[in-house]
């Protein structure tokens, strides 16, 4: 599975969400003042059921990024699919002989881009709601030249017509701040006060932002400070070690225990996720470390 592989495209996930099938899902009990999820991707070595009953184990409470096939094994652990895929935007394929790790974002800032975001949303919400899921991941999208102003009223214009459907069925559009540094060059939204700029403008308490913690440490740093002052337009949290998106231990340059303790001091009812990829021979005993340190 690639990082933000696109399930919620697929003609089977389609109509696995449309079916109205899933149940809706228990909840593990989770260890400390905040809910910890577990990216998919990053652990996708294992297979679902020994992760999810390992994450049951552990006081894990969600996991991102999980395609609805693999929903009734995390019911059954009590895991809820924290964040998904589907009509929020997604990566492109790289391009031949692209240089950049990956593609461009198909997201919200290009007005040509809303119709096919906005019809995908409305397949894959009433699914997703009903399985309890509360977020869905949303890009704001490569600039390719474009000023921050026409960007954010791009953005603001299309997230306003997806608000009726989110509000309808109470799930958040929660729209990812990323780097264009290392990961995702000429990515738009690429600092906190763009993102926060879209959500104000909107005004719905169904769009806020995943702020993820890894891209934003590259780009601005600061960490504690800008999600104190801007936790009310946060729905999501992603953290991964800085540098080399790796393990949150000592080798890199965040104490993430610290920012636990300050997302958990604000009463953040929103998941923490891991975001990060192992690089140990026992990546179940890695993720047991990180969730000890994000344990507050």
């Amino acid at each position: 599975m690639k990082r933000r592989e696109f399930l919620a495209g697929t003609a089977t996930t389609l109509a696995l969400l449309q079916s109205g099938l899933w149940p809706s899902l228990g909840q593990a009990a989770s260890k400390g003042r905040l809910k910890q999820s577990v990216a998919r991707w990053c652990f996708d070595s294992i297979p679902i059921e020994p992760l999810c009953a390992a994450l049951l184990e552990m006081g894990v409470t969600g996991m991102d990024l999980v395609g609805p096939a693999d929903w009734p094994v995390c019911r059954k652990y009590g895991i809820t699919p924290a964040i998904i895929l589907g009509g929020g935007g997604r990566f492109l394929p790289t391009e031949a002989g692209s240089t950049r790790r990956y593609g461009k974002a198909f997201g919200w800032n290009k007005v040509e881009h809303h119709e096919q975001l906005l019809e995908t949303l409305a397949t894959v919400v009433p699914g997703a709601s009903k399985a309890g899921v509360p977020n869905i991941i949303g890009l704001f999208g490569d600039r390719e030249g474009m000023s921050d102003d026409e960007g954010i009223r791009n953005c603001v214009a299309g997230l306003k017509k997806a608000v009726p459907i989110l509000e309808k069925y109470k799930i958040t559009m929660a729209i990812e701040v990323l780097n264009s540094i290392v990961d995702h060059i000429d990515y738009q939204g690429n600092h906190t006060r763009f993102g926060v700029e879209v959500c104000k403008q909107v005004g719905s308490e169904y769009v806020k932002l995943v702020y993820d913690a890894y891209h934003m440490q590259i780009m601005e740093g600061n960490l504690i400070s800008t999600i104190r002052d801007n936790i009310d337009y946060i729905a999501h949290i992603h953290i991964a070690g800085v540098p080399g998106r790796n393990e949150i231990d000592g080798r890199q340059e965040v104490n993430w225990n610290a920012v636990a303790k300050a997302i958990a001091d604000l009463n953040f009812k929103g998941y923490v996720a891991h975001e990060w990829v192992p690089t140990g021979s026992d990546a179940l005993a890695e993720l047991r470390k990180a969730v000890d340190i994000i344990t507050v």
